[in-house]
This record gives structure tokens, C-alpha cells and sequence, in this order.
């Protein structure tokens, strides 16, 4: 059989259990057809949230949503959860849902929603939750991922030419700064792993002279210093999670979705591109010198490339020595790791690696 013949359903079958990876754990419940009913009207309260990806005043519920969640997770007698109603329009009009987004909730052992009309707050959503569902749950306290600057810091952190940093001058007082807060807590948290991502703030009516010496004369001020102009940039972006995460990506070389999750093209080295194809259409005795070539290509890089491109190699090196089943083996045998519970570091060591693997395999 031909060699392309091997590969082709090869690569479908990797190119299928790549994009199946399951998020990472969220606290707040996914719910869909096939789960609604198991999960809600049955031995617990449950709130649920109709929403839309692409509503404006969903994506502000987001982190508030997303902290009730979290302080509820550990309540067995309570349910938090949302439906996609661009995914399942028909569960949502099944539940009279008009708008975006629409909150209810239901009673244990009932499907009779009652819609909830108060402040989209966590704290208010909590005193809600409470009260419905007899239970007395805080709100939990999440440790915060941005950076606070003071006059003493701020030259250490951004200054550092390792790092690619964006700072907020803000104003205790201010709405807008208000406002902005769980959003930018929210970016702080999606790039907490990537070392030379630092997301940051400055109060600017405490440190005036700071702020000055910056040119703000307006809160929020938000600007950009990366790693090769400290000089610092005015951030003109959207003020919404999608738009601050597609802004970093493009700035730092990242690949994060707003989850917080790698996306197929974290670890992806397009330097190496010719060399894989190479490597992939040769046979065995010719893949040895290949893979001196990309050993050879992979000591000429720098920072997180040079990091993915020892990735490639060890792949490469697997390929050769093992069966040439070893890339569907090891794909599957990452997909079982991921499904499992882990900490999102471990989670990105395997994305990475699966990422690259179907570079092997396209």
C-alpha cells in the first residue's frame, strides 16, 4: 500500500480526536438536550442562563456567572448552569427564552421555571440562589491574577524586556473602572501561565505623578508595553474578553481562547513546516537524515519555539524508533490524560504535544 494511503485516514482520525479535546473543567454546568433533563427538575435547585456567545450583556455576565459557579460547586443541593442558545434554539424556546441572556430557576423535583429579575451581580445571583434553594453559600474569594503596580514596582515589571505587559490606570471611584474589573480579572486569569504575559494595574488617583508621567488623563487608561518598546502603546481595542485575549494573542505570540485553554496552534512552529512534510512523506532510512536536518534547525531557535522544538524532535525521534502507529497511540493516550482531572499546566504540556503530533500527521 502507498505510503500516502497509510497516512490519510491516519491523519482524519487524529485530526478528529484533536479537535474533540474537552475543555477545561468549568464550574458552571454546560447543559444541552441530551443533559437538561438529567440534570435539572430532579433532586436539586438548579439556575440555568439562556445565552448567546455573541450577546454583549452575556459576556458581562460572564465572570460574574462564572463566580457563582465557583462558590456553589461544592452545594449538592444546587445546580448552576447555562444552555447555548445559538447551539439549542429549540431547548430555549422550549423554555420561553426571548432574549439574552434569560435566567430561571428551577425547583428541585420541577421544571416549572421561575425567571430571575434582579441585578446581574454575583452577589446578588448568591442571595438569589440562597433563598430558592435553602442553602447559606459565600461567595468564594478568588485569588487575583493581575498585578498590582505601585511608583515602586512599576519599573521592575514593566520595564522587563522579557515581558509584554498591559497595565490599567484606574480610579477607585471611577464606573467605568468598575465595571471593566471582573473583565480584566478575567484576562489576568486565561493568561496566568504564560510567563511573559504580565496583566497589571495602577491606581491612578493614588499615584498620580505616575499616571502623569504616562499621559493619562482618563480612567480606565489602558497601555501596552511590549517587550521592544517600553516606551509604551495606547491598548484602542474593545473592552469585552474575546477582544482583550484576540489582542494579546496577536501582540505576545500566544494561543489562548477566553477560557484559558491552548488552541490548536499553541506550540506550532512554522519555521519547521517544510522539514515535517519531508520528514512525514520519506521513508525510515531517509527520516534519519531528516531528523538531523530539524535537530539542526531546532538548535537555531529562540525562546518558547526553541522549548516547542524539542517537542518536534523527541516526536520525530518516536516515529523513527517505534511503529508508525505511534502517533495515533500517543494521540489517544494524551486525549485519555486530558480527560481526566488535572491542573491546567499538565493541560497545556498535552495540548502542546498533540498539537504537534498532528503536525506529523497532516
Amino acid at each position: 500500500m502507498a505510503r500516502s494511503q497509510i497516512w490519510m485516514p491516519l491523519a482524519i482520525t487524529l485530526a478528529l480526536s484533536l479537535f474533540s479535546a474537552p475543555a477545561i473543567a468549568d464550574d458552571v454546568v454546560d447543559l444541552t438536550p441530551d443533559t437538561f433533563d438529567k440534570e435539572v427538575g430532579h433532586d436539586r435547585g438548579a439556575l440555568v442562563e439562556f445565552f448567546a456567545p455573541w450577546c454583549g450583556h452575556c459576556k458581562k455576565l460572564a465572570p460574574e456567572y462564572e463566580k457563582l459557579g465557583s462558590s456553589f460547586k461544592k452545594a449538592k443541593s444546587v445546580l448552576i448552569g447555562k444552555v447555548d442558545c445559538d447551539q439549542h434554539k429549540d431547548l430555549c424556546s422550549k423554555y420561553g427564552v426571548s432574549g439574552y441572556p434569560t435566567i430561571q430557576w428551577f425547583p428541585k423535583g420541577s421544571l416549572e421555571a421561575k425567571k430571575y429579575e434582579g441585578q446581574r451581580t454575583a452577589e446578588a445571583l448568591a442571595e438569589f440562589v440562597n433563598t430558592e434553594g435553602g442553602t447559606n453559600v459565600k461567595l468564594a474569594a478568588t485569588p487575583s491574577s493581575v498585578v498590582v503596580l505601585t511608583p515602586e514596582t512599576f519599573d521592575q515589571v514593566v520595564l522587563d524586556e522579557t515581558k509584554d505587559v498591559l497595565v490599567e490606570f484606574y480610579a477607585p471611584w471611577c464606573g467605568h473602572c468598575k465595571h471593566l474589573a471582573p473583565i480584566y480579572e478575567k484576562v489576568a486569569s486565561v493568561f496566568k501561565l504564560d510567563e511573559h504575559v504580565v496583566i497589571a494595574n495602577v491606581d491612578a488617583d493614588q499615584h498620580k505623578d505616575l499616571a502623569e508621567k504616562y499621559g493619562v488623563s482618563g480612567y480606565p487608561t489602558l497601555k501596552f508595553f511590549p517587550k521592544g518598546n517600553k516606551a509604551g502603546e495606547d491598548y484602542e481595542g474593545g473592552r469585552d474578553l474575546d477582544e482583550f485575549v484576540k489582542f494579546i494573542n496577536e501582540k505576545t505570540g500566544t494561543n489562548r481562547d477566553s477560557k484559558g485553554q491552548l488552541t490548536s496552534q499553541a506550540g506550532v512552529v512554522e519555521t519547521l513546516d517544510s522539514l515535517v512534510k519531508e520528514f512525514v512523506a520519506a521513508g525510515n532510512d531517509e527520516r534519519k537524515e531528516i531528523l538531523t536536518k530539524i535537530e539542526d534547525e531546532v538548535s537555531k531557535l529562540t525562546g518558547s519555539a526553541a522549548k516547542f522544538g524539542k517537542v518536534y524532535v523527541k516526536v520525530a525521534k518516536s516515529i523513527v524508533t517505534k511503529s508508525t502507529d505511534y502517533t495515533k497511540t500517543e494521540t489517544e493516550r494524551l486525549q485519555r490524560m486530558l480527560e481526566k482531572a488535572i491542573s491546567a499546566a499538565k493541560a497545556d504540556e498535552f495540548i502542546i504535544k498533540k498539537n504537534i503530533i498532528s503536525v506529523f500527521s497532516s
